[in-house]
């Protein structure tokens, strides 16, 4: 299979969809690859490392045109679906649920896309997201300290405190990865954190990786509205695979909040968990609402590439062989989780979860691939 690599065009996205080493991977397995010019160029691997690897360095035009598979992190961009043709795969990161304009593109591309954040493992765990969220967790709570600084604007608290000083309320709204990894990260810095979840078997394991130094308490609106009116930094951690997020902090909320306090919504990719959330880049990452500093990066672990794209790379790097070795109906086939990955097949819509958000007519993949 001919498999392309596109360098990422969203703002301030610097990952790329494979490695050298996962380039010479996949020619050891008899496939071809190109990449893109400077591809990889923001996790310091530069066209030659790629040739040393065996791939091709072309055009973004020649990457669209002639690869039959195309691997990427983000989901494409406009420029990118016009590019993008009936019978081709691709295999990314899409965020479907709230995004119809990218969902109604690739529609009418005629495109085959998997979706990485919608693959599922046979605990039924969520394998190509998981690293990215371990990411975006730890992330979080960096970015959230960096906000509470008086010069960004915040309220002037130093997250772990210091002897005769209180320690920063930290709020995590969301117990799987991305909760679990804000809260080592946040606890490592000394902070006080309540963990919110609706599973009690999540909680009790939560409870008993921290050994009682994280409150981990059972979700509900009124106390998620008093402890975040309390709070100095608000994580909102909520998934709902391939779904749009729950709003579970509200605008009322939000304005009972103290000025200078702030919210990470790491849920913005599906839409966010707080009311008053809008999608921010990079490069402009924050806005101010009642006061409250909101920090909605849709793609935070670009901020940290190389770890990211090592991290996704190990991850993904089997089902890009799968799919390349076996083709897209055995790969599917022989693996029900990867199935669950399928978003789009030949102009038809086959995840529900994007179906129901969107009000879209959607099949299953089986029904999909067979007609």
């Amino acid at each position: 299979m001919l498999v392309g690599v596109p360098k990422e065009i969203k703002n301030h996205e610097y990952r790329v969809g494979l490695t050298p080493g996962s380039v010479r991977e996949l020619i050891h397995h008899g496939h071809r690859v190109i990449v893109e010019s400077e591809a990889g160029a923001g996790i310091g691997m530069h066209d030659a490392d790629y040739q040393a690897a065996g791939a091709e360095v072309v055009t973004a035009e020649a990457v669209f045109a002639r690869a039959e598979m195309v691997v990427k992190v983000k989901e494409p961009q406009p420029q990118e679906l016009a590019r993008l043709r009936a019978g081709q795969l691709l295999f990314t990161y899409l965020h479907l649920a709230p995004d119809p304009a990218q969902t109604q593109g690739l529609l009418a591309s005629g495109v085959t896309a998997i979706a990485y954040e919608t693959v599922s493992d046979r605990r039924g765990g969520l394998p190509l997201l998981a690293p990215m969220s371990e990411v975006a967790g730890r992330l979080a709570v960096q970015a959230g300290a960096h906000c509470l600084e008086m010069a960004q604007g915040g309220e002037g608290v130093l997250l772990g405190g210091v002897p005769g000083v209180a320690p920063a309320k930290v709020v995590i709204i969301g117990g799987g990865t991305v909760g679990d990894h804000a809260a080592q990260m946040a606890l490592g810095l000394g902070a006080d954190v309540t963990i919110f979840d609706k599973s009690l078997d999540r909680l009790r394991h939560l409870a008993e990786k921290f050994e009682g130094r994280a409150r981990c308490l059972y979700s509900t609106m009124d106390r998620i509205d008093q402890a975040t009116e309390q709070a100095d930094l608000v994580i909102g951690a909520v998934l709902l695979p391939g779904a749009a997020a729950p709003k579970l902090v509200t605008r009322a909320m939000i304005g009972k909040m103290r000025r200078g306090t702030v919210v990470v919504d790491v849920a913005i990719d599906q839409g966010g968990c707080f009311e008053t959330s809008h999608p921010t880049t990079h490069q402009s990452p924050t806005f101010v609402e009642s006061g409250v500093i909101h920090y909605c990066v849709a793609n935070m672990p670009g901020a940290v590439p190389r770890t990211s794209t090592f991290a996704l790379n190990s991850a993904t790097l089997p089902y890009v062989i799968a799919l390349a070795d076996k083709g897209l109906a055995r790969a599917l086939a022989e693996d029900a989780g990867l199935a669950q990955g399928l978003n789009v097949h030949a102009g038809r819509l086959t995840c529900e979860a994007v179906g129901q958000a969107l009000s879209l007519p959607w099949v299953t993949p089986a029904v999909a691939l067979v007609g």
